[in-house]
């Protein structure tokens, strides 16, 4: 059956003309008129579902007699926030990464000022890099870590500051100092993705972007991680846009619109 013959479901209409309702009050249209203007409904039909979102809780008046949304739709945003499974979203989009690069896929958010890994898959390459899921990290010696705190120049010298003192060991390649590290954070937050240039591990390199919640925060960061024989210098400028494209990929499941952070 092709879609042309597939039967009309009963209500559908009614319900997306319904959502193109909620979605104009969102995006700013608070009276009848400005809903009628911007969905392109007739009058009557919009006011007939404004009275039955209104009576659903959907819709509300404000004190000034304007369109807002209403409760219920706070209530069941926190229930589909409550639903969401951050790592189940993502793997998919891991999954395709893999297949694609054929190099390591990391996953990973922020913990008590620590990079925790949430989900890891193995390339295809005869190699292994050496993490696994509840590993940590310190947030400046990795890609991902990096990409966790693109939005936070204020951390970005005295997290560097503060990884050093604690951590037993130096990086063999590291930045001459936290201004040097901030430099190149600025870098990375204005494309979007950070690097890890053997820092973590001699070796290894790796491309990591930040992924945003429906409010903008960064939520997580995914990676791509191997060996600096399969990743040289011109492949990570390559990768980059593509990681991060991933990246914002699994932001808009989780409700992100492509704004910046609010």
């Amino acid at each position: 059956m092709t879609r042309t013959d597939e039967p009309a479901i009963p209500g559908a209409q009614t319900l997306i003309n319904g959502i193109a309702v909620l979605k104009a009050v969102a995006a700013g249209a608070r009276t009848l008129a400005d809903l009628t203007e911007t969905t392109g409904l007739s009058r009557s039909t919009t006011h007939r579902l404004v009275q039955a979102l209104r009576a659903e809780r959907m819709l509300r008046d404000t004190v000034e007699g304007a369109l807002a949304l209403g409760p219920a739709l706070i209530e069941l945003g926190f229930q589909a926030r409550e639903d969401i499974s951050i790592p189940a979203i993502a793997r998919p989009y891991l999954l395709d990464l893999s297949d694609l690069t054929r190099d390591t896929i990391h996953l990973a958010a922020e913990d008590a000022g620590e990079t925790l890994y949430l989900d890891k898959i193995r390339g295809s390459r005869t190699i292994e890099i050496r993490s696994w899921p509840g590993c940590r990290m310190p947030l400046t010696y990795t890609g991902i870590g990096k990409a966790l705190l693109l939005d936070r120049p204020d951390r970005w010298e005295s997290q560097y500051l503060a990884d050093r003192e604690r951590m037993e060991r130096q990086p063999e390649h590291d930045y001459s100092g936290a201004a040097a590290f901030a430099r190149a954070m600025e870098r990375y937050a204005a494309q979007g993705y950070a690097y890890d240039l053997e820092e973590n591990e001699a070796g290894v390199r790796c491309i990591a972007a930040p992924v945003r919640d429906a409010a903008g925060t960064i939520a997580c960061a995914i990676s791509v991680s191997s060996f600096k024989t399969f990743m040289p210098t011109d492949r990570m400028h390559r990768l980059g846009p593509v990681v991060r494209d991933a990246a914002d990929a699994i932001s808009r499941e989780l409700g992100w619109n492509g704004q910046p952070t609010r």
